[in-house]
């Protein structure tokens, strides 16, 4: 069973409505209206405003063009390939190469028709304004990502506290059966995420607060750091009396994840384990040397994961209606 998309029925109606207003104000080649359209709608409504403004300006070069090299030489296909190699380095030249098609269709418009007129020039600008400004008005609608962005925030949260519930494991007891599948899982829902939070920015024209996006952002790099905690934790080979602090501190943290921000408390208690870790004995073998290396690895790299937490500025508690706690 197929699916039919927003942006589908978006196009559907917005072709439907700009043949139908250019064939009854009685433009000629009425049907490239609906051309224009469906160029015109974009997956986004900054997209939609740069593709429109592209395909006005290389049109209006187009029919330039084609006044000067049709009226100045002739109307023959030797020179539309003539006026095609100096258009198109034009238009690139202005960055609205995203126009070429859309002129190319207004060219070959005033080429068939063998004699450009003032009437075929408003025939040829009235084709091109119904046709961007209805794509521009199906643009209007976009639909809410909230719930799918929300979807993958709660999904990584949750990725994020089981893999960290499986590194205390390890570091209390030296064993753990863990298969790593919720790595891949996080790997995935965060692509997602920012691919979907990118697109909800994009759909806002004027100042918006992109606490998503940053939020997927901030916790791909915290992914990175956790890869790190796991690639360390994972050399420490038996449990310890420091190990176990660290555990527990990475256990209360894991019990915390939430886009609510105050990991300061968390950096506090992290003061305290290195204040600790500084009256350890040095090492007699390099075996304790390695161990020790390892966990102060391990603390920094809980310390990048924590800072990086610290400085994201993180959602509203207020606008949520969330109680405020301790997260991570």
């Amino acid at each position: 069973m197929f699916k039919i998309g927003y942006r589908t029925v978006k196009t559907a109606i917005g072709v439907t409505l700009a043949i139908s207003i250019a064939q009854l104000i009685g433009l000629n080649s009425f049907p490239s209206a609906g051309i224009i359209t469906i160029l015109c709608i974009q997956v986004t409504k900054k997209k939609s405003l740069y593709a429109a403004f592209c395909r006005f300006v290389a049109c209006i070069i187009a029919m330039l063009y084609s006044t000067i090299f049709f009226e100045g030489i002739a109307f023959n296909p030797v020179v539309i390939g003539l006026m095609l190699l100096v258009f198109i380095p034009t238009v690139v030249k202005l960055n609205v190469q995203e126009g070429i098609v859309t002129s190319s269709v207004i060219i070959l418009h005033i080429y068939s028709a063998g004699h450009v007129t003032p009437q075929l020039i408003l025939n040829e600008t009235g084709l091109l304004v119904i046709g961007i400004t209805v794509a521009l008005i199906m643009n209007l609608y976009m639909p809410s990502k909230e719930k799918e962005m929300k979807h993958f925030q709660e999904s990584i949260e949750r990725d994020f506290k089981v893999i960290m519930e499986k590194m205390v494991l390890y570091l209390r007891t030296g064993q753990s059966d863990w298969d790593g599948k919720e790595l891949l899982s996080v790997m995935d829902h965060l692509a997602k995420g920012k691919v979907l939070a990118y697109r909800d920015v994009e759909n806002h024209v004027k100042y918006y607060d992109d606490v998503f996006y940053q939020y997927f952002i901030m916790r791909e790099k915290q992914f990175e750091v956790i890869e790190n905690m796991l690639s360390f934790a994972a050399k420490i080979p038996s449990p310890n009396p420091y190990s176990a602090m660290i555990a527990n501190l990475i256990e209360e943290m894991s019990e915390h994840i939430h886009p609510y921000n105050t990991a300061y408390i968390y950096l506090n208690k992290l003061e305290n384990i290195k204040e600790e870790m500084k009256k350890m004995d040095l090492p007699l073998t390099w075996e304790e040397f390695n161990v020790q290396a390892e966990l102060f690895h391990l603390i920094r790299e809980v310390e990048k994961y924590l800072v990086l937490k610290n400085i994201y500025k993180g959602f509203s508690r207020k606008k949520r209606g969330m109680k405020t706690e301790a997260v991570t």
